[in-house]
């Protein structure tokens, strides 16, 4: 695109409200339809954005398996009024779960019970690009990709504008009541800040030393229904943590996303993703793949480590700037939060504005406050699990901390034979309830007492799911 992309402008609407977006992936566009009642928004992407959906370098994890979870494609809806149904016809599946899940947890395999929540189940390249899509048929909203944030303008205490050079331009001030950060993992922001004599917000690091290995293949014949299939690691054993993801995406295909901690991890070599697969904590992953035709070659990425940045938290935060998504805080993604965090952040983003103006003194400090909530949950169930792997680098929990941990763990021993107690897991895992969920007296009073039904001993395959792959009786 060498032209600024831009919907359809009511031109009855007069809107004196400037608001800039830095990044047009995921939380940026999110981020942009937040703000489009409110102002007149300018989203600044550094790539060369595609027509449709295709890769591009900004985004080199969306080549893995991407989960949006029920929390997150519901904050999506609300944002985008009927993106999920635009996903649906642009090939992505709304997978029911437990329902459409084979997945061993690290107490054992899943039961497939009726639906309890859900997940939107495709390739983030096509996530993205129906996102952007449905967000530049609507008003208010500019896009100009290929062009470079050299820096903010103002000062300390307000944040005025961001500083630009397109490819092919000069060097100019696009002024903003409010920027938003949403450039992702490799944010500057913390940069720009220092620049303008902010104060540095205080940061985490848990690095398990995660590395992820993908690939994609043709699907077999017959499973267009097929559940999502995983093998999770057990943080509880004093081994690396290896897992196995099979994806159904669109055009039958099937994502298949392999990774391993420090001491455990995969590697690019195409002919030995099949013997990883089958050598996590069960081979069903590997035993399907056996019989799929590969598509591509082993895509590998070791940029992993849970990182946070506690924005919130620091004092004399300037008007006009926030930071949402990637920006603030990433996670291993196995646990698939990302994207849904950005979105209920987005959200957050849209209610503050909303309740106060874009002007407002103090917006941009209650922003940052507001978003830490779903980033806080996220947070915990990342670091919490990846802390325990061995050689695995960050802060150590602390006493509460693990006494939670046990008992979370006794919780999911329990939600693997009582449906009550599963619900809320899957409540939380989903991001659609709070922590507060876990704890609830009939879910605590459940704990206790402990599971009433063992789990299943093999992958809970259907008849038909099992025979259309793999052509016979469990292994």
């Amino acid at each position: 695109m060498s032209e600024p992309v831009r919907g359809p402008r009511d031109t009855s609407v007069t809107t004196v409200r400037r608001a800039v977006v830095v990044g047009a992936g995921l939380a940026g566009l999110l981020a942009a339809a937040a703000l489009r009642e409110h102002a007149e928004v300018t989203v600044v992407e550094r790539d060369a954005l595609p027509e449709g959906p295709e890769p591009r370098k900004g985004v080199p994890q969306a080549r893995h398996a991407h989960l949006l979870w029920s929390g997150g494609a519901r904050a999506m809806e609300e944002l985008l009024p009927g993106v999920t149904e635009a996903w649906l016809a642009a090939g992505a599946r709304r997978i029911p779960l437990p329902t459409g899940l084979v997945s061993l947890s690290a107490q054992g395999w899943v039961r497939r019970w009726p639906e309890m929540e859900f997940m939107i189940a495709c390739s983030r390249d096509l996530l993205e690009s129906v996102v952007r899509a449905r967000l530049l048929a609507g008003p208010g909203v500019t896009v100009l990709d290929r062009t470079e944030i050299l820096g903010l303008d103002g000062d300390a205490s307000r944040v005025s504008g961001v500083r630009v050079r397109p490819a092919e331009g000069e060097e100019r001030v696009l002024a903003a009541d409010l920027v938003v950060d949403a450039s992702g993992r490799g944010s500057r922001g913390t940069a720009w800040l220092d620049t303008l004599g902010v104060a540095p917000a205080p940061m985490e690091e848990v690095d398990s030393g995660l590395v992820y290995a993908s690939r994609i293949f043709r699907a077999p014949e017959g499973t267009e229904e097929y559940p999502v299939v995983n093998v999770q690691p057990d943080a509880a054993q004093p081994v690396p943590g290896r897992s196995a993801t099979l994806v159904p995406v669109e055009d039958g295909r099937w994502l298949v996303t392999l990774s391993g901690t420090r001491g455990g991890q995969p590697t690019a070599d195409a002919e030995r993703f099949e013997e990883f697969a089958r050598n996590v904590r069960h081979p069903v992953v590997g035993e399907l793949i056996s019989r799929a035709e590969p598509l591509t070659d082993v895509v590998l990425t070791r940029s992993t480590i849970n990182r946070r940045r506690f924005f919130e938290k620091v004092s004399g935060w300037p008007d006009g700037f926030a930071a949402i998504g990637d920006s603030v805080a990433t996670y291993n993604p196995i646990y698939g939060h990302g994207m849904s965090v950005a979105a209920q952040g987005a959200l957050a983003l849209r209610e503050r504005v909303a309740a106060h103006g874009l002007a407002a003194p103090g917006l941009a400090r209650r922003i940052q406050k507001a978003v830490a909530v779903p980033v806080n949950l996220a947070w915990e169930l990342a670091t919490g699990a990846d802390i325990r792997y061995p050689e695995a680098i960050g802060k150590r929990p602390n006493a509460m901390q693990k006494l939670f941990g046990r008992y979370v763990e006794r919780l999911i021993k329990t939600a693997l034979g009582r449906p009550l107690v599963f619900k809320a897991y899957l409540g939380v895992i989903t991001l659609s309830e709070p922590v507060g969920a876990l704890v609830r007296p009939e879910v605590v009073l459940a704990v206790l007492r402990g599971p009433v039904k063992t789990p299943p001993a093999e992958p809970p395959l259907t008849d038909r799911e099992r025979e259309t792959v793999l052509g016979g009786s469990p292994s």
